[in-house]
């Protein structure tokens, strides 16, 4: 149980490393939750640092959700709670992070390093359709939402654990109370595309 806890508590102060922000400060010396979409992830670090620093930040975040579940692995092989939990707590330490004043990105990259760990091929399916909306529409947030939407109904309709699929709906919710404001502008028709310089 104390190596359960421990993992958890560790996948959080792990996910709570904002990479975007670092990379704001390291490359510009600036605070990247001032500039573009005010977000501190990869599309806003496309918009603000370049596509570098965009590239390694997507991939960083999604690494700390990978290690996350890895740890609760180590820590409890045979209870999929712990490996749940242990990579929600990676995604809740991305959005809220501890050591930047609990400001953090939106949690979809963490998310799909966490749910590929979990349940590679619905996470696959989900992430291509995710892939082809952004291509097609150029919004990067509503790949992403599609993304969380599709998961809890891949991971049901392929037998995955109900810890995992509890896991997912909740990202889901989470998703899309981040992307609140995104959603309105969509609505909108106000909402940026992938490639544009402001928000």
């Amino acid at each position: 149980m104390l190596f359960s806890i421990l993992a958890v508590v560790a996948g959080y102060l792990l996910g709570s490393i904002s990479f975007s922000y670092l990379f704001g400060k390291w490359l510009r010396g600036i605070d990247i939750r001032k500039h573009g979409s005010g977000n501190a992830g990869a599309t806003n670090t496309l918009r603000v640092l370049g596509k570098g620093p965009a590239v390694l930040v997507l991939v960083l975040d999604a690494l700390k959700g990978v290690l996350a579940v890895a740890l609760g692995y180590w820590a409890s092989p045979e209870h999929v709670w712990i490996h749940a939990l242990a990579g929600l707590a990676a995604i809740i330490g991305h959005n809220w992070p501890v050591y930047f004043g609990f400001r953090g990105g939106k949690g979809i990259a963490t998310t799909v390093g966490v749910m590929a760990t979990l349940a590679f091929l619905p996470t696959l399916i989900a992430g291509l359709c995710a892939i082809v909306i952004i291509a097609l529409t150029r919004f990067v947030s509503l790949g992403s939402l599609v993304l969380t939407a599709l998961l809890p109904f891949l991971l049901l309709g392929m037998g995955r654990p109900l810890a995992y699929v509890i896991l997912a709906m909740l990202l889901c919710v989470f998703a899309f109370v981040r992307h609140r404001t995104n959603i309105v502008k969509m609505i909108q028709g106000k909402e940026n595309r992938l490639g544009s310089k402001k928000a």
